[in-house]
């Protein structure tokens, strides 16, 4: 039997303003009834969900623990074509209400890369490789 990873989720406390920040702001096609207690976006092949906290507590009957502030537990790897991408993406993220978190910049091992964060202090980094080659 072969795993494949074919999905990332977050538990979210505010659907409304997740949903809003991954369709207006990153940019991923979604539906959403506005009821629903999930969201599953498609991207690439691979599972994006949203699942409301209280709903998944509710149907596991269990409390959880959850990261305050800016979570450095994980990040959700954007991947742009150029470096002059990777700026554009960031401020173009940030104008419309992501987190700065650290601005574009070129590493000595070739990789143009930066951060924001969604309105739940979740880290996403935007990067390319200089060389385009991703």
């Amino acid at each position: 039997m072969a795993i494949k990873l074919k999905a990332v989720g977050l538990f979210v406390k505010d659907m409304a303003t997740m949903v809003a920040f991954y369709h207006d702001v990153v940019g991923f096609a979604l539906e959403w009834d506005g009821v629903d207690p999930s969201v599953i976006m498609e991207h690439d092949g691979l599972r994006f969900l949203l699942f409301g906290r209280n709903d998944f507590e509710e149907l596991t009957k269990q409390k959880y623990t959850y990261p305050n502030g800016i979570n450095g537990t994980f990040e959700l790897a954007l991947d742009v074509d150029t470096p002059e991408e990777v700026d554009k993406e960031y401020h173009r993220m940030v104008s419309k209400g992501a987190t700065p978190i650290i601005e574009p910049k070129t590493y000595p091992w070739g990789l143009r890369s930066c951060y924001v964060a969604d309105p739940e202090g979740n880290l996403i980094e935007i990067a390319t490789w200089e060389s385009g080659n991703s």
